[in-house]
């Protein structure tokens, strides 16, 4: 009777523990179950978040343009040669089978026109070392060469000295120098040293400090002072997205647009910003975007014909120019009177037109008033720039 009970007794224990382990496998089943809802419910939300991006304010659009960088680089190191003789059956002074040393990788600057900033340039650059040699004359593996892709346009200074200009796409430049593999005692065999015990070590790799500096390759530059329209214009000429807003500010960073024309001919139009009074001696954005100008085959002088007296910013905007550099106004132009829309620009056109006696573009961003025109006059000026380089055999920049 008594071990009837104790049997019992132990079934019931063993159904009770039965029964928890399964809630506790139950509950964690729940939890995972949970884990997995609020994880896909999060991709789900992530998914239909990226379809309605919120555009990004001119002012976060900074950080990811950057027309300057300082990078130190040091190229690979090269490979050690080995010392060590041959002893096989049968030929047991076999001579010396040291091999040399694999060269270290260079670091090479190559052009690519899909890359548009240096952002994505770090500050400090290794190349990969060579490998050592090894016996039976097996020379060490090179290193492999480094390749840094730079948008087009790019200018490379080494101790204020322009050392490479890159304007080509797919055009290269070795920035350092791999250092060279050490020689085995292989190479040291002669007739007088027969058993050359003597190994060389693998050179340092090249190491400099360049000054990477961007210049817009565009074929017209738009110039003109703040809220004269300049983004609105290339908004409405080209596919470019420029920050714009029914309330004044200023563009902080360049943006190149690309108008399209029959037989796929396309015309790069870049908009300059930080033309102010006093651009020259560095005053507002100063130097900073000056320098993308250099490289624009044409200029837009773009003014704004609603404010009185309009002559007076074609006169500054050429006086800026030619102080940063000369010769820098006289390049071929046209001049765009925008925002022909309001009512006093149409009172100053008649004014302007009598104290410059070149052609006056009057045209509205706006509204699209008269744009035809001025895309007819950039296609005389692309096909001028064309013929004249085609007439020094010079291969003209295309998009």
């Amino acid at each position: 009777m008594l071990q009837i009970t104790v049997r019992a007794w132990l079934e019931s224990q063993r159904t009770l523990v039965n029964a928890s382990l399964q809630s506790c496998l139950l509950q964690k089943q729940l939890n995972s179950w949970h884990r997995n809802l609020s994880t896909s419910c999060t991709r789900c939300s992530k998914s239909r978040r990226l379809g309605h991006k919120r555009n990004i304010s001119e002012k976060k659009l900074t950080k990811y343009f950057v027309d300057h960088r300082r990078v130190y680089m040091i190229a690979g190191k090269g490979g050690d040669g080995i010392s060590c003789f041959l002893s096989e059956p049968r030929k047991i002074f076999g001579g010396p089978d040291g091999g040399d040393g694999g060269n270290g990788g260079d670091i090479i600057l190559k052009v690519d026109r899909q890359i548009k900033s240096l952002v994505s340039i770090p500050s400090l650059y290794r190349g990969f070392s060579g490998e050592d040699g090894g016996s039976k004359n097996c020379y060490g593996a090179a290193g492999k060469c480094t390749y840094i892709k730079v948008p087009i346009g790019t200018v490379v200074k080494e101790n204020c000295e322009v050392v490479a200009d890159l304007n080509q796409h797919g055009e290269e430049f070795v920035a350092a120098y791999g250092g060279a593999g050490g020689k085995g005692n292989r190479f040291f065999l002669a007739n007088d040293n027969r058993a050359p015990r003597t190994a060389t070590l693998g050179e340092p790799g090249q190491t400099r400090t360049l000054y990477l500096e961007l210049k817009t390759m565009a074929h017209a530059g738009m110039v003109g002072f703040p809220n004269a329209g300049k983004s609105s214009l290339l908004r409405a000429i080209s596919n470019a997205k420029p920050a714009v807003a029914s309330y004044p500010f200023t563009t902080l960073n360049p943006h190149v647009g690309i108008v399209h024309y029959e037989g796929y001919e396309q015309v790069a139009v870049a908009d300059i910003p930080g033309i102010i009074s006093g651009a020259h001696q560095n005053r507002g954005l100063g130097f900073a975007f000056l320098r993308h100008i250099e490289r624009c085959r044409f200029l837009l002088y773009v003014l704004d014909l609603s404010l009185s007296e309009p002559w007076t910013q074609l006169e500054d905007l050429k006086y800026e120019l030619e102080q940063y550099g000369k010769g820098l106004s006289k390049r071929p132009h046209a001049i765009i009177g925008n925002k022909f829309d309001l009512p006093q620009s149409k009172r100053n056109l008649p004014l302007l037109k009598e104290r410059v006696e070149q052609r006056i573009i009057p045209l509205s961003a706006l509204t699209g008033e008269n744009l035809e025109e001025l895309l007819l006059h950039l296609k005389e000026l692309y096909d001028d720039y064309v013929k004249a380089e085609e007439a020094q055999s010079q291969k003209p920049v295309r998009w």
